[in-house]
């Protein structure tokens, strides 16, 4: 499939082994700073879309975020999302994701260069949420994924997402549960049939009392509890499904993230002490109408990827 090219073997087994790999990429600089940690994280954004479709708030009316990541080699992704308030209706968004390999030799059979091509995935996303009761919202999206190798392969994907969010402001939590790329494949690229990565998650968050810290965790890939060592416990295997993370909320306009996913840790880490592998960091900067997020995630000797997301509201 086209999520191999380009990609070392290391990096690749941080994306699960199904087609449109743009699905599995941490939707904004913040998620990215807090390990992906981010299914029950209350977002005024309209690229909370990404994370869960109940965290669409009418908040995020007339919002514009652009994201973009710096991936390894001559990977590159980014998306770029609008919402909009339509009262009793609910609250909408839409938004266009993509993730280009870039440029790659073509080879006859003899291994002889017969010129280069390119490869991408894009996925359009439209989804919305509503108000149920007192401090709950159910949403749902829809997506569209197109994958291009070269001129002549192509792949296409049909995929839904569907979440609910409970926030309990008067204990500063809030609960949310979400079920990710449910669909089928409408076609595949080679003989091989691909398959969506669904993605079940369970999340979790709370502003503590007396500091200005927001903790988040979230359990992802629950319905199938793999991972790990053949012989690894209970508790190893409940955290290679878990990413965990903290938000400093030192004010409105200035924020310091960090989070830490163990899965990716274990998988990319090449030393047997202080390897940063799976550690993330980032900050959030806000200066009148405009946001600015970044984030730095450590893929140990792979090095770091650096991403940048941009709001602004109209």
């Amino acid at each position: 499939m086209v999520m191999a090219v380009g990609m070392s073997n290391s990096a690749a087994a941080q994306i699960e082994n199904s087609g449109f790999p743009v699905l599995q990429l941490e939707p904004s600089a913040r998620t990215a700073a807090l390990a992906g940690s981010s299914t029950a994280l209350l977002d005024t954004g309209s690229g909370a879309l990404f994370s869960n479709p109940a965290l669409v708030s009418p908040e995020a009316d007339g919002h514009v975020e652009f994201s973009y990541l710096n991936h390894l080699s001559d990977i590159s992704a980014g998306w770029v999302a609008y919402g909009r308030d339509m009262g009793l209706l609910g609250a909408f968004s839409a938004g266009i994701r993509y993730l280009s390999f870039g440029q790659f030799d073509e080879r006859n059979d003899l291994g002889e260069k017969d010129g280069s091509s390119s490869a991408a995935d894009v996925a359009l996303t439209v989804g919305g949420s509503r108000a149920w009761q007192s401090g709950l919202r159910y949403g749902a999206a829809i997506s569209l994924m197109h994958t291009s190798l070269a001129s002549s392969y192509s792949a296409t994907g049909f995929g839904v997402d569907a979440g609910l969010v409970f926030d309990d402001s008067t204990r500063r939590q809030s609960f949310a549960v979400s079920i990710h790329n449910l669909g089928p494949v409408l076609s595949s690229i080679g003989e091989r049939s691909d398959h969506l990565p669904a993605d079940l998650r369970v999340g979790y968050t709370r502003r503590l009392a007396h500091l200005p810290l927001l903790v988040s965790v979230t359990g992802y890939r629950l319905h199938a509890m793999d991972g790990g060592p053949d012989d690894a416990g209970a508790i190893a295997r409940i955290l290679y499904h878990t990413r965990l993370a903290g938000e400093f909320q030192f004010s409105e306009a200035f924020q310091v993230r960090f989070g830490y996913d163990h899965r990716r840790h274990d998988e990319l880490k090449v030393k047997s002490r202080l390897d940063m592998a799976g550690f993330s960091t980032g900050v959030g900067l806000k200066i009148s109408r405009f946001a600015f997020d970044y984030a730095l995630n450590s893929w140990s000797s792979l090095g770091g990827l650096h991403r940048i997301t941009i709001a602004s509201a109209f």
